[in-house]
């Protein structure tokens, strides 16, 4: 009887772009890398592509792509990064996808993945859809192929999550031995559990019946030879590596059995050195086995359906021994790195960003309902934006009330260009935005000052600055209530106190900064764009960010022209211009020269795109439509 092996790897990096640029920033502590994912590409991701295999003498006797042979997800704000920045790394992992699935009768080796990494039970009801649905449409994107499996960030899981993936035609997902609350054989009444048999064999598939009526398949990987690939140096020997895995059988097992393993793909490359070789050399002597197969967890489902049944435990995790409290309390979790740091700042951070997500979903909703049918069913499909930008238009007028494409047609002839879809696009940045504040890494480690929790509370200050556009009359002040709630989050480090420090120091100051920036290469056509320009000049003076006050005066001159010419100079936008133009030290006077059709260099100033949802033009068309490979 054939005997199976898997290998999987967890490859994720957190979202780390400004929400501003939709670049990342410079990261010293990647250094001699300019950020942490150029860093862990170069050293796990690439060169699993092309994982060495060396001999005795050390010279290179081989090549493997990993991803052809092992189990694998790559987090979807991971791959669009890849897209732009590591092409031939993305070329690799396709193309292993691509010859897996013709080995394995259509069952590639790639899995989706939730979207940015949430940790599925703390999400809203409507954020676990909309995570589902955009990590199933990237993997569509990317794999031209519909995902059977989904890992779960940090394979957190309840019953609502499974039933989330179920709705979305996901057939398994992978989980953690720890994780199986009871189980039996199909058409049996009574259950095992862990007290009763001392653990759940993780060598076949178990299905979960779920309330709904829909069924998903789970696989509970080895838990000790994970562990011992991970944290227990395995992946120094080849021999080894390879015996541990053999060790996975039991012959008397009547099932086919499928010896499992899930680490985070980090392992291979950057947590290990030269991981990847290891992993390659174990690959290349599999293959001479008759009696073994390396598939992929869909090949093994399709061939071998569960004869068992299981329930899983709610709020579970596989890197909490409490469940999911490492990402809303100090339950004693931690990294390593500061084992004396407390992580009392969590749940004061988690509550404060629950609460700031009520109000937007709030704003979201009632903003939302005057611009389209259903703008939770917009927000879904809003991927399909950020995957490809020029699919923009065709979105705005699937999903906008008919009054709404009646407005935004009187305002432009091209619906991009119109004010009612700008103001659509902000919405869905803001909750966007909200979704992206929760990424799970800003939990993970040891102090709400580290480069995670201020990359996320960086995207609640973008996500609080769009929600400004709208009205907020029923609404409390947004930030003053966010800020307010994180003093309660208490820093390790007494430079800043607690999160509010962190706001003052690391948060806000990039945030004027990014808005300032972002202010200067979009439209100023209403009389809120330009007060809000104004306020963000005097609040940069005041924590000393230094900008291009020559710039600025140009942006002045070119937009008020352009409202002139346009016919769109209201008496409040005209009043707006001239207390702007106060504050850059330009005489009003001018601002009626020649009746302000003065002859200027035109600027373009057509609604672009936010700079997030931009690709290098053609790259993306080129590799998607054409060659099925990114153009570099």
């Amino acid at each position: 009887m054939t005997k199976y092996i898997a290998v999987h790897m967890h490859d994720y990096q957190p979202p780390r772009e400004s929400p501003y640029t939709g670049r990342i920033e410079r990261q010293p502590s990647a250094a001699p890398f300019p950020n942490w994912n150029a860093r862990i590409d170069r050293e796990c991701y690439a060169t699993n592509g092309r994982a060495r295999i060396i001999d005795g003498g050390g010279n290179v006797i081989g090549v493997v792509n990993n991803y052809e042979h092992v189990s694998f997800n790559i987090g979807p704000t991971l791959l669009t990064w890849m897209a732009d920045f590591a092409p031939d790394t993305l070329n690799a992992v396709i193309e292993g996808d691509r010859l897996s699935a013709a080995r394995l009768n259509g069952h590639g080796n790639a899995i989706a993945q939730v979207y940015n990494h949430q940790i599925m039970p703390l999400a809203h009801d409507r954020d676990k859809k909309t995570q589902v649905v955009w990590g199933v449409k990237t993997f569509e994107c990317f794999f031209h192929r519909k995902p059977e499996g989904m890992h779960l960030a940090e394979t957190a899981v309840d019953v609502e999550t499974l039933e989330a993936l179920a709705a979305e035609g996901i057939k398994f997902t992978i989980l953690a031995p720890r994780q199986a609350k009871r189980w039996r054989k199909k058409g049996e009444t009574q259950w095992s559990d862990p007290e009763k048999s001392g653990g759940v064999d993780p060598s076949q598939a178990y299905q979960v019946n779920l309330p709904s009526g829909r069924k998903i398949a789970v696989f509970f990987y080895d838990g000790p030879v994970s562990q011992a690939v991970a944290f227990e140096k395995l992946l120094e020997s080849g021999e080894k590596f390879l015996g541990r895995l053999m060790s996975g059988f039991n012959d008397s097992r009547q099932h086919t059995q499928l010896m499992h393993i899930a680490v985070d793909g980090e392992t291979f490359g950057h947590h290990h050195k030269h991981g990847e070789m290891c992993m390659a050399w174990v690959v290349n002597e599999l293959k001479k086995k008759q009696d073994i197969e390396l598939t992929s967890y869909g090949h093994y489902l399709a061939l071998n359906p569960p004869t068992m049944e299981a329930e899983v435990w709610d709020n579970s995790s596989w890197s909490c021994s409490h469940g999911v409290e490492r990402w809303r309390s100090n339950c004693g979790c931690n990294s390593g790195a500061n084992g004396k740091w407390h992580q009392q700042w969590r749940k004061p951070l988690r509550d404060g960003l629950n609460h700031l997500r009520a109000q937007l979903d709030s704003l979201f909703d009632r903003e939302g309902r005057k611009l389209f049918a259903d703008p939770w069913g917009a927000r879904n499909d809003y991927i399909d934006v950020l995957l490809d930008g020029s699919t923009a238009a065709s979105w705005f007028r699937r999903h906008a009330k008919a009054d709404s494409l009646k407005q935004a047609e009187g305002e432009s002839k091209d619906i991009i260009q119109s004010e009612t879809f700008q103001k659509a696009v902000s919405l869905m940045e803001m909750s966007r935005f909200g979704m992206l504040m929760f990424t799970s890494c800003a939990w993970f480690f040891d102090d709400v000052a580290g480069l995670e929790p201020v990359q996320n509370l960086r995207y609640a200050a973008r996500a609080i600055e769009l929600a400004s556009q709208f009205d907020q009359a029923d609404l409390v002040d947004l930030e003053a209530r966010f800020v307010a709630e994180l003093e309660g989050a208490q820093c390790n480090l007494p430079a800043f106190g607690n999160g509010k420090g962190v706001w003052d120091q690391l948060v806000k100051p990039q945030a004027v900064a990014g808005e300032l920036q972002y202010m200067f290469h979009g439209p100023l056509n209403r009389g809120k764009d330009v007060e809000h320009l104004d306020a963000l000049i005097q609040e940069a003076s005041k924590l000393g960010i230094t900008f291009d006050a020559w710039a600025a005066q140009n942006k002045l001159l070119d937009a008020y022209a352009g409202a002139v010419e346009a016919g769109k100079l209201t008496d409040e936008l005209k009043a707006a211009f001239e207390k702007l133009a106060g504050t850059l030290k330009v005489d009003k006077s001018v601002l009626g020269w020649r009746d302000g059709a003065c002859a200027r260099a035109r600027v373009d100033v057509v609604f672009k795109l936010p700079r997030v949802m931009r690709r290098r033009p053609g790259r993306r068309n080129c590799w998607h439509r054409e060659t099925g490979k990114v153009c570099k």
